[in-house]
């Protein structure tokens, strides 16, 4: 179906519909939300270079903590007080992600991350995400729906469906009212995250603060194949992560991982081990290298440079759908002016 003659959609609560939505207590569930899963997800993806969107959890949080608050005599939250509490706790991982893939480049280019330069790519990143939302959500978002599945968007908006408070479901649209009572809630509630946050906390400290066994077994070949080694890192994050994303781009990621040290890490041991002097920007001589080592001083920047060639690309394949997005913007701005 063509953009032109795609059905608009129609929204759980209508726009017309009023209730309670931008309220004290939503935003401060959602900052204090935001500022935890912002904390685990800069440590998380300062450890694997990548991090999960928080909006399930925070989503789910934010209803049992309002569901239990109900129980004592306060008002029930909703739908849209919900969505505002898991939008910004949300926006608290999305900025930590931010600032945790920039770090890196800002300690490549030799400066030092000092507070306010690092609350400075933060203010200016978020704002820059914002402003780039405007004119790209009429393109990315309302003419591509259908189209653009969302997977994780879409699951968050069915945890706060099936959350609703009685209030919500007599607000909701006829639509909504019939696609709720034609499908069953998902399998997901506070249970299930605080158990897995048991387990991994049990897991974790038995492992790192206990000693139970070591954190990354290690096996490092010597000749014929000098320089390769097989580790593994088995910690609840990293499990977690797999399971999110699911195998293709675990399977993808596992293989960038065999590249570099049965294959890359190898090469370059066998091809330098010969030279006498540091080849920069290493700073000791290859043949004294462990693979670490060589990875830290030379296959990090191939990396770099694949994550760089990756996001230009994409940046490419993305310009159409962002000049329609400005344009259309543009036009409807002229509009209102008149």
């Amino acid at each position: 179906m063509s953009v032109a003659t795609r059905p608009a959609p129609e929204p759980y609560i209508a726009a017309a519909t009023l209730i309670p939505e931008l309220t004290w207590r939503a935003l401060l569930v959602g900052t204090l939300l935001g500022m935890l899963f912002g904390a685990s997800s800069l440590y998380l993806v300062l450890k694997v270079g990548l991090t999960v969107s928080a909006s399930i959890p925070v989503a789910v949080l934010s209803i049992t903590l309002f569901k239990l608050l109900s129980k004592l005599g306060v008002r029930d939250t909703t739908i849209l007080e919900n969505n505002i509490a898991q939008t910004a706790g949300s926006a608290g991982e999305s900025i930590a992600f931010g600032l945790g893939v920039t770090m890196p480049a800002i300690m490549i280019l030799g400066f030092d991350l000092e507070i306010l330069r690092v609350m400075l790519v933060a203010v200016l990143g978020g704002l820059l995400g914002i402003l780039m939302m405007i004119p790209l959500r009429r393109a990315l978002i309302v003419q591509q729906h259908g189209v653009l599945k969302y997977p994780e968007g879409t699951a968050c908006a069915e945890v706060l469906k099936a959350g609703a408070s009685a209030e919500s479901r007599a607000a909701a649209s006829p639509a909504a009212r019939d696609e709720a009572a034609s499908s069953a809630a998902p399998g997901i509630n506070a249970t299930t995250i605080f158990s897995g946050f048991g387990i991994g906390l049990l897991y974790k400290t038995v492992n790192v603060a206990l000693k139970g066994w070591r954190d990354v077994p290690e096996k490092v070949f010597d000749a014929p194949f000098k320089g390769g080694s097989v580790s593994a890192e088995i910690s609840p994050e990293l499990l977690g992560v797999g399971y999110i994303i699911g195998p293709r781009i675990a399977g993808t990621m596992c293989a960038g991982g065999v590249l570099t040290y049965l294959v890359l890490i190898p090469m370059i041991r066998f091809f330098g081990e010969g030279l006498a002097a540091p080849l920069a920007p290493g700073g000791i001589p290859i043949g004294e290298m462990g693979p670490n080592q060589i990875r830290g001083a030379y296959v990090l920047y191939i990396g770099a440079g694949a994550v760089a060639a990756g996001g230009i690309i994409s940046l490419l394949r993305s310009l159409p759908l962002i000049w329609h997005g400005v344009r259309a913007s543009s036009t409807s701005w002229r509009h209102c002016r008149r």
